[in-house]
């Protein structure tokens, strides 16, 4: 079995999905991030743009290979409101994601069975709303040389169309590359097996 090298996103933040249930309004909104610190911005933003909102309720996920997540009920009852909505990122198997849906409360209590199906079901109505897109897991890698070897390291570049994410080129050179996870170990084994050349992997 080969080893996964793809996962599942959002392209772009995407607001914002409405669902009503029982005058209680339930606003619902997607954000690509790739951390907490991303996912904590977005919330502070949200609640200045909805300052009169009764609760911000939000689940994220991020990672691809090590996940963190998070779900946050934010005053509902408990598991009534972040889970519901992280069991939706689950669902459709998407990572690099936050969900908060808003609620204006309007006035009928919803009991925790309709908080659930309030808040999964904006959740869903969300990521269906969002483009999701597939994206490879990269490893980085720098390759450290002398000037006059630049050729060799060139064509091994070219022949493996391989995607340069920086360089630094004086005599003494440095390219850094971003290598499909399935192809960075042959790829890794090209570059090492080169005379004067040095590869080392660059750890996230």
């Amino acid at each position: 079995m080969t080893e996964k090298d793809t996962y599942k996103t959002i392209e772009t933040v995407t607001e914002t999905v409405l669902f009503k249930d029982k005058n209680s309004k339930f606003h619902g909104y997607a954000y690509p991030i790739k951390s907490e610190i991303e996912a904590k911005q977005y919330i502070e933003d949200l609640k200045k743009k909805h300052h009169a909102a009764r609760h911000w309720c939000y689940a994220y996920q991020f990672g691809t290979e090590t996940i963190s997540f998070r779900a946050n009920d934010d005053g509902e009852p408990n598991n009534s409101a972040g889970m519901p909505i992280y069991g939706q990122i689950q669902s459709f198997e998407v990572t690099n994601i936050l969900i908060v849906v808003v609620r204006y409360f309007g006035g009928v209590k919803l009991g925790v069975g309709g908080l659930i199906n309030a808040y999964k079901t904006t959740a869903q109505l969300t990521l269906e709303a969002s483009k999701i897109i597939e994206k490879t897991i990269n490893k980085e890698f720098c390759i450290t040389f002398d000037y006059k070897n630049m050729n060799k390291v060139m064509r091994v570049i070219k022949e493996n169309n391989i995607t340069i994410s920086n360089q630094r080129l004086a005599l003494d050179c440095n390219i850094y590359i971003s290598v499909r996870k399935k192809d960075a170990q042959s790829i890794f084994d090209i570059f090492d097996t080169l005379f004067e050349v040095k590869i080392t992997e660059i750890k996230n």
